[in-house]
């Protein structure tokens, strides 16, 4: 394994570095006074994320993930976990623009025309709605019915928990189009535009941000908007999950070496009994434990988003990377308050909301359970893990 850089690749991260540092870093005192009046959930507002996203693309950063031949740079895995880890450093939330869901690849020529490209041109917006009531780690038992009816697809059920729900103008949509054939033959992905006739309601959340329930009565949805092959979605459904069980582990990364920064400079600050809290035992060893759980949570994202880009299934690695990365920033996070004491408390200071908002890294695109589950079936297959070496 060789994890070096390219000149190229170095450019790209030094100059996301710098575009986080004098572009993003300066809006934080204005997210933190938006959350203290309680807007934080809409800071920053589309329209000044746009003009960052344009900012950024003056400087070559646009649809990181995206072809070149749709005007991206077509970046690797790895590559794209170490942008997310510097991104992630900075409190505001950002994601680059010229970017689109993975699986919108897959559509037809007319589909891209009329999702896709409007997609990664910022023109249009999606989600991803999967999960169910009924559905969460269980995907296989998605209840959301699709009938044939002539040239259409009628669909019934409710979606919950869907990551930009409210604001889509259209979504990707999973349903059983045959029960009698199982998760792999019987579940099929949709493109359904908001005005085909579903609706969206935002769900309340202990963090600064909040998902959608959706809910499909009798949408009618036609053919044409099948995305993939009839029975074949719930594989389009893996692949767009397992590239997320690399890089919110990376998220993990850049947002708990911030708090762990916050945390040095205010144990250098801070003086009690006579002396700053730093010269303590007590700080020393949550700074320590947090330093060694961060570099080991970057190397394992690493290694899982290297395996991805050489081809290699990853599957087994990006659940350990997922697993360790989402238990880690909750660790740090909570350390890094008690070093602040009551104002690590207050909302005074970010850190309390940052504890709320990394808590849900340990649930979405498969919960710890889920991963510990998916480890130990491979150990006990004997497929992977216990040393080995692709």
């Amino acid at each position: 394994m060789d994890f070096r850089l390219s000149p190229e690749e170095k450019l790209i991260l030094e100059t996301v570095q710098s575009f986080v540092q004098s572009d993003l870093m300066p809006l934080e005192q204005e997210l933190q006074q938006a959350e203290l009046e309680g807007h934080g959930q809409d800071f920053p507002d589309q329209e000044t994320l746009r003009r960052l996203q344009l900012k950024a693309r003056e400087l070559g950063l646009w649809g990181l993930q995206t072809p070149e031949e749709y005007g991206g740079l077509a970046l690797g895995q790895q590559m794209t976990a170490l942008i997310t880890m510097e991104i992630h450093r900075c409190l505001v939330p950002f994601q680059f623009g010229g970017a689109a869901d993975n699986i919108l690849f897959a559509g037809t020529q007319e589909q891209q025309r009329e999702y896709l490209l409007p997609t990664i041109a910022g023109e249009r917006r999606s989600c991803f709605a999967l999960t169910e009531p009924t559905a969460g780690s269980d995907a296989t038992n998605i209840r959301m019915q699709a009938v044939a009816e002539g040239d259409d697809f009628i669909l019934t059920g409710e979606k919950i928990f869907i990551t930009g729900g409210n604001e889509a103008d259209f979504a990707i949509v999973f349903a059983v189009t045959d029960r009698g054939k199982g998760a792999r033959g019987g579940i099929t992905a949709f493109l359904v535009d908001r005005e085909m006739g579903f609706t969206s309601r935002y769900i309340p959340t202990m963090g600064s941000w909040g998902p959608a329930r959706l809910t499909f009565n009798q949408v009618r949805a036609p053919r044409r908007n099948v995305l993939g092959e009839v029975g074949k979605g719930f594989e389009l459904a893996m692949r767009w999950i397992v590239n997320g069980r690399v890089i919110i582990p990376a998220r993990a990364v850049g947002r708990a070496q911030r708090l762990l920064e916050m945390g040095v400079d205010y144990a250098r600050q801070r003086v009690a009994f006579g002396h700053a809290i730093g010269d303590y035992q007590a700080i020393q060893w949550m700074l320590a434990d947090s330093e060694v759980e961060i570099e080991a949570s970057r190397w394992l994202v690493t290694h899982a988003a290297w395996l991805q880009d050489e081809g290699i299934d990853n599957h087994h690695e990006a659940s350990i990377a997922k697993l360790q990365g989402a238990q880690m920033v909750n660790r740090v996070a909570d350390r890094v308050l008690q070093i602040h004491g009551g104002m690590g408390y207050t909302k005074e200071l970010p850190i309390e909301r940052v504890c709320r908002d990394v808590r849900v890294f340990r649930i979405y695109e498969g919960t710890d359970e889920i991963q510990k589950r998916t480890i130990a079936k491979d150990l006990l297959r004997g497929t992977a893990g216990l040393g080995r070496w692709e």
